[in-house]
């Protein structure tokens, strides 16, 4: 047969100032925030630590009213610094629109493709179109650039590139690249 535990000596006086303050006590916190459901959560919490302390025997309270009220107040302000108050929780659908910055692995997969399909082209290009295209594309040098380290007129830039980049878009459709299934 089991043993019964003992009945804590304070339970009924706990008890007690529950139901000579717990209605003060809530009143307190929903002053703060205009919620039923937070003041009941702030009450809750303010008794738990009563209990706690009380259990515990670290300090005796003097006058419960007074402690009650203090603890309340605070863990009203702390709940407005805190993180689940300023954030709050999100429905688990608001996680689906969510994403990450890293490209996904099939994606890159095919942006890796493409990106060598793109190399082994340029390699057949004749140099000049190479060259020109790695320049600016590359390199990022701007047509004036382009035109200083070659020695050439600005507008033979726009014209090399636009036939550089015309004969690289014919070898890549060949091979089908850019093209969607």
């Amino acid at each position: 047969m089991k043993s019964r535990p003992k009945p804590d000596p304070r339970r009924a006086e706990f008890e007690a100032v529950y139901e000579r303050h717990s209605r003060e006590v809530w009143a307190l916190a929903y002053a703060r925030w205009l919620s039923a459901d937070i003041a009941a959560d702030i009450m809750q919490e303010t008794f738990l630590r009563l209990w706690k302390q009380w259990r515990e025997g670290d300090a005796d309270i003097l006058n419960p009213r007074a402690w009650l009220l203090r603890v309340a107040r605070n863990l009203a302000e702390d709940y407005a610094k805190s993180a689940f108050r300023r954030n709050g929780t999100q429905p688990p659908q608001t996680m689906n629109g969510v994403t990450s910055r890293d490209i996904l692995p099939l994606e890159r997969m095919e942006q890796e493709e493409t990106f060598g399909q793109l190399k082994g082209e340029l390699d057949k290009l004749p140099r000049a179109d190479r060259e020109i295209l790695t320049l600016r594309y590359a390199l990022d040098f701007d047509t004036n650039q382009i035109a200083d380290l070659l020695d050439i007129n600005p507008t033979a830039v726009h014209m090399r590139l636009s036939r550089a980049r015309q004969r690289l878009a014919e070898r890549l459709s060949a091979q089908g690249v850019g093209k969607t299934p």
